[in-house]
């Protein structure tokens, strides 16, 4: 069966459901959820996205993505997901919402309303092969630059969600994400 996604409006209002693919077929507005794990040393987990994903494959983004079922609350949502594409589980605190509309790759649309999340962990994660390729932490200051060099091996939306926040924005996530309890 294929998963259903909840559509919203602009002020992340539920309109209704619709299956995943035909959500990013049309570009409808839908929830969604992006989680950034921070490390002790304030570094930031990264996954290589799998090569089986049918968008986006194998470009590097944040920790975690996806969406809540419908009837589902989005931080309970985050934490399954957490747990189920990287083996981790650990306090999330809600730091952020990005509403943004971009095309992906195989003529698919992200028109999202992006609940960010953050956390800390005190370990690596254990990454789901059918979900993540490859994982790596890296210090914030190279996140621009890693970006900047070779913007297309990273996901669109960890791109704006970057541009948008800065480094300064990102580090404030990481305070905040030693906030968690």
């Amino acid at each position: 069966m294929e998963e259903l996604l909840v559509l919203v409006d602009g002020h992340d209002r539920k309109k209704g459901v619709a299956p995943k693919l035909q959500a990013h077929q049309q570009g409808l507005l839908h929830r969604a959820f992006s989680i950034f794990i921070f490390d002790n040393a304030g570094r930031l987990l990264l996954q290589q996205r799998a090569f089986g994903k049918y968008h986006s494959q194998g470009l590097w983004t944040n920790t975690c993505c996806g969406h809540p079922r419908p009837g589902e609350r989005t931080a309970s949502a985050a934490k399954r997901r957490l747990q189920e594409e990287m083996g981790m589980t650990c306090s999330l605190r809600k730091v952020s919402t990005l509403l943004y509309r971009e095309e992906v790759s195989n003529r698919l649309i992200e028109h999202e309303f992006d609940h960010v999340f953050v956390g800390i962990s005190h370990g690596d994660p254990i990454a789901n092969p059918e979900e993540a390729h490859a994982w790596q932490w890296l210090k914030l200051s190279q996140i621009p630059v890693s970006i900047a060099s070779a913007p297309e091996t990273f996901t669109i939306w960890f791109r704006r969600i970057v541009e948008t926040t800065g480094l300064a924005g990102l580090s404030a996530w990481k305070e905040l994400a030693e906030t968690c309890h």
